[in-house]
């Protein structure tokens, strides 16, 4: 009885303290229970935009975001394959595509803060066997996308390193001379893992695990992982049909969305290499507007950043400085990472903002496929009858359809959407610009030249209208 009253009196006394330090700071108590509040309905409509995202099949994955260094808001979303059977937790492991080019660069700035090599030492000093033009191509090009080595991808699609050498060995001339422009290609990241590797003695991914994952407790981070691993994830599209397994070159760290917010705590506070060296990799001095090994850093904004696609595969991250909020988005199903990234931001800077609608793309894509003209057809009566919740508003939907027809070897089809598209966007460059290519590859030259000739017309798209009538000029010619 005794210890049970000397407990209520303690309870009394620490609510009397309490009430003391309100009434002595009134307008503090009275902040911290507004931002509290504040950062509630925040949490809130986050949680509100995500539900409906993927309740209208726009988001299947998962998402982090911090705000002043702590987590604030983290959930999964659908599942992890095309069997729907398996929810995705947080520790679902994931390919991030081009975010994981990041290890390699940081790699990089390891090594040169160790001093085992210098940022302007020519790859030729590494013995790679590589033509002449490894004597004037750096180890800066490399890290910056400015050495002008061709697209090792471009109609070869290397399956192995083995291959990568084969093309890059065979290289006779440079794009252009290295430091005078820019090429997002992966023969550079390629060079970068093997002059680590010469330098090091050990394979890439032996010396990334020893002096990146380790060091981190990036405990469920593992590099090519094959079918059946662990918490792996597998891509698959709207049609819920499974993307081929990737053969490519090797050196492909796959993360969980804790892992990858490890890794951006890191590299923000230093914990691996110095700000200078950070600062080195996240502004490219050759293309300050196409960003470099760590993405697109907007110096104004104080804003990083980086997205990753891989079959269909997407991330992204916005690393945001000046406002200390980090927001991290992995998807297997190629959703609107992008958009919802971008729209999360303003919402979290008090900026407008819409939830997602429904994706036009989506609705019509099979039946573009299989019957082009009942896909235009659905196309007008979703307009005419569900016009609020699909988003018509956008070009890129349209044009997206036209080209994944076009790749698909749909010609005719690919022109039938575009050209719905340039009638429901009639003052759209791109829009006819794409129009112009569709009909170039369907050999009808003069419809072509009609099409680039308007996209001039509308503005231009940065001189590859001009650049194709050239190039029909010299076909008509032959």
């Amino acid at each position: 009885m005794k210890n049970r009253f000397f407990l209520l009196l303690l309870t009394v006394l620490f609510t009397n303290v309490l009430s003391a330090q309100e009434l002595d700071n009134p307008k503090e108590t009275k902040k911290l229970h507004q931002n509290s509040t504040e950062q509630k309905s925040e949490i809130n409509q986050i949680d509100s935009l995500m539900t409906k995202s993927y309740e209208r099949g726009l988001f299947n994955g998962n998402i982090l975001i911090s705000k002043n260094n702590k987590i604030i808001y983290q959930k999964s979303f659908g599942f992890t394959d095309e069997t729907r059977q398996t929810a995705l937790t947080d520790k679902s492991i994931f390919n991030i595509g081009s975010i994981a080019k990041e290890f390699n660069a940081v790699a990089i700035m390891i090594l040169v803060e160790r001093g085992l090599l210098n940022l302007d030492d020519p790859i030729s000093k590494f013995n790679l066997e590589l033509p002449k033009w490894a004597e004037k191509v750096t180890i800066r090009h490399l890290i910056n996308y400015a050495s002008g080595i061709p697209p090792i991808e471009s109609g070869l699609n290397p399956v192995s390193d083995a291959d990568a050498w084969k093309i890059l060995r065979s290289i006779d001339n440079l794009l252009f001379e290295p430091g005078t422009s820019y090429k997002y290609d992966n023969g550079n990241v390629f060079l970068q893992r093997r002059i680590i590797e010469k330098v090091t003695g050990m394979s890439f991914q032996q010396f990334v695990i020893k002096n990146i994952v380790k060091p981190l407790k990036m405990t469920n981070s593992v590099f090519d992982p094959k079918l059946g691993y662990k918490n792996r994830t597998s891509c698959y599209d709207m049609d819920n049909v499974r993307c081929p397994e990737m053969n490519f070159i090797s050196g492909w760290l796959w993360v969980d969305i804790n892992n990858l917010y490890k890794w951006i705590e890191a590299l923000n506070y230093n914990r691996l290499i110095s700000k200078e060296s950070f600062q080195t990799l996240l502004n490219n001095p050759y293309a300050k507007d196409e960003g470099g090994s760590l993405g697109r850093y907007f110096e104004k904004e104080e804003l990083q950043r980086h997205n990753g696609v891989s079959y269909k595969f997407e991330s992204i991250f916005l690393n945001d400085f000046k406002n200390n909020i980090t927001i991290i988005l992995v998807s297997n199903n190629l959703n609107r990472v992008w958009d919802l990234g971008h729209i999360i931001h303003n919402l979290m800077l008090g900026k407008d903002y819409e939830i997602p609608k429904k994706s036009v793309y989506q609705a019509i894509r099979k039946e573009s496929f299989t019957d082009i003209n009942k896909a235009v057809e659905t196309y007008y009566l979703l307009k005419e009858n569900s016009k609020n919740e699909y988003s018509f508003e956008k070009p890129g939907e349209l044009n997206k359809l036209g080209y994944e027809l076009l790749r698909g070897g749909k010609n005719n089809e690919s022109i039938e959407i575009f050209k719905l598209a340039t009638k429901e966007f009639p003052k759209d460059a791109n829009l006819f610009d794409s129009l112009g290519e569709a009909y170039f590859i369907n050999k009808q030259y003069d419809l072509a030249l009609d099409s680039y000739n308007k996209a001039i017309s509308f503005g231009g798209t940065n001189g590859n209208a001009e650049k194709m009538i050239e190039k029909i000029g010299k076909e008509i010619g032959k």
